[in-house]
């Protein structure tokens, strides 16, 4: 439907800052309007059998082949990152939708017969009802379609919000949703800031809140959205650092740093912006510089452009300030990515080019915040177990890599570290759907991750039912608790 606010959002090509379209703030009748839809639709989809469920993903997981490269340019235009890195936001996405058509064996229960004379338990998995999900500005389609699958199949119905700065692909996601089959009430989107996301934590007919998203928005949406009793999975920040031992393969670890720290302009929050240097590696930091040097910054569009814009204005002066805050607390710049040079066409775009950092130390405001851009920090220890206590002091939890030859260090560093994903010669670790994304301590709040089975679980909550039927009524029910003796 076509919204009848009076407040628009300026939608920014971050390249160009060109004005690309508007929109809308739901206004409060449209958002309670749109919850209503979602718990009406309920009744009845949580009826349909769950094969049926599974065919409308079969259909969605086709339409999404076949859409997209149409997603991959929206996500470009809107979010900046390059088309090959738009692509890949959308088939990891579409991943999770192929997990979904597994539905009929996700959600099979548990049964013991014959507990008792005539005595049979069983307990299965039953959706929970209305649910939301509040999505990011740097994975317009994969984050969605962590949620609304995932959700949907399970027999829930989903209200919706994307980030503002780039809401179309998930508008273009729920319309082939609609074309797969999901009916109209199931899946619901509604825009806006904070009272959008504030009703969605009060609304009483919303059960569970999914989100992904920076840590203050994810505390204060956990916070808000449990004390009114539902359930949150909110995935936040991270720090992620690479543990780098002298017996690596060189040209393979660099090779993976440089991607893993500066692809998608650094706006992942599986980026790996820390890298720590064990020993003899310290000495691989120039060649690391020399390959940041030669990506090429410009519009997502252009076939040979390596980092695209951040998203706006704000962000690009949030990070470039981190990196004056490293220069002023002691650090070096190998590579300084501001006042980077791009083609004249995107001048006004928001661009910072990779910027490589070191003597660093984790006193410095640049390693302890989040820059969320195309910075890495580089640190030098002696041992891999100071690397190890380094990460570990590190207050988020969601990614972290080791680079060597050596499996009984991988297995040391393996068993030692806390964080919820470990990459072994794997920069960016982030687990394919039959797993789960295990992000821990200070990144995530709430007991239950992301896709996989313990987001099958989030989705769903148990029901146990205890059934008596016998040939001969030779048994009576009294005042004593029952047992089964």
């Amino acid at each position: 439907m076509e919204s009848s606010t009076s407040e628009w959002i300026d939608l920014i090509d971050p390249s160009t800052q060109d004005v690309i379209g508007k929109v809308p703030i739901s206004t409060a009748e449209e958002r309670e309007e749109a919850v209503k839809s979602c718990d009406s639709a309920f009744k009845m989809w949580s009826q349909v059998p769950i094969q049926k469920r599974a065919n409308v993903m079969h259909n969605l997981e086709r339409l999404i082949r076949d859409n997209t490269e149409e997603l991959a340019r929206n996500i470009t235009l809107e979010q900046g990152k390059t088309l090959p890195d738009a692509r890949g936001d959308v088939f990891r996405g579409l991943e999770v939708v192929q997990h979904c058509c597994s539905i009929n064996s996700l959600m099979m229960g548990e049964t013991a017969g014959n507990l008792a004379a005539d005595l049979d338990t069983y307990s299965y998995r039953q959706p929970l009802g209305v649910t939301a999900g509040i999505t990011p500005f740097n994975f317009p389609a994969m984050i969605p379609l962590w949620m609304f699958p995932v959700a949907t199949v399970c027999g829930n119905t989903m209200l919706m919000k994307p980030s503002e700065q780039d809401p179309g692909a998930a508008m273009m996601l729920a319309k082939l949703a609609k074309e797969a089959g999901l009916p109209d009430g199931v899946l619901n989107i509604i825009h806006g800031t904070h009272d959008a996301v504030n009703f969605i934590c009060d609304a009483p007919e919303i059960k569970a809140v999914s989100f992904v998203g920076g840590n203050a928005a994810g505390e204060h949406i956990f916070a808000r959205a449990t004390a009114n009793g539902k359930r949150v999975q909110s995935n936040m920040g991270a720090k992620n650092h690479a543990c780098i031992l002298p017996d690596a393969d060189r040209a393979a670890t660099i090779d993976a740093l440089v991607g893993a720290a500066f692809g998608a302009a650094g706006q992942r929050c599986m980026a790996l912006s820390v890298a720590v240097f064990v020993g003899d590696a310290k000495e691989w930091i120039p060649e690391i510089a020399a390959k940041a040097a030669e990506l090429k910054v410009g519009s997502g569009f252009d076939d040979d452009v390596d980092v695209g814009p951040l998203i706006s204005v704000a962000a690009k002066e949030r990070v470039e300030s981190l990196i004056q805050s490293g220069v002023d607390e002691g650090a070096k710049l190998l590579v300084d990515g501001r006042d980077v040079s791009v083609d004249p066409k995107v001048k006004k775009g928001n661009f910072v080019g990779p910027t490589v950092m070191t003597d660093m130390n984790t006193d410095m405001t640049a390693y302890k915040e989040e820059i969320f851009g195309p910075v890495l920090n580089c640190l030098v220890v002696d041992t891999m177990d100071e690397a190890i206590e380094i990460i570990n002091n590190c207050p988020y939890g969601n990614g972290t890599a080791i680079f060597t030859q050596s499996g009984a260090a991988a297995r040391h560093f393996q068993h030692h570290i806390d964080v919820g994903q470990v990459g072994i010669n794997v920069p960016i670790p982030v687990p394919l759907p039959m797993f789960s994304f295990t992000g821990s301590r200070a990144s995530i709040r709430g007991d239950l991750n992301f896709y996989g089975k313990a987001g099958i679980h989030f989705f769903t909550q148990w029901k146990t039912v205890t059934a008596k039927w016998a040939l001969e009524d030779n048994e009576h029910f009294g005042t004593v608790m029952p047992t089964m003796n």
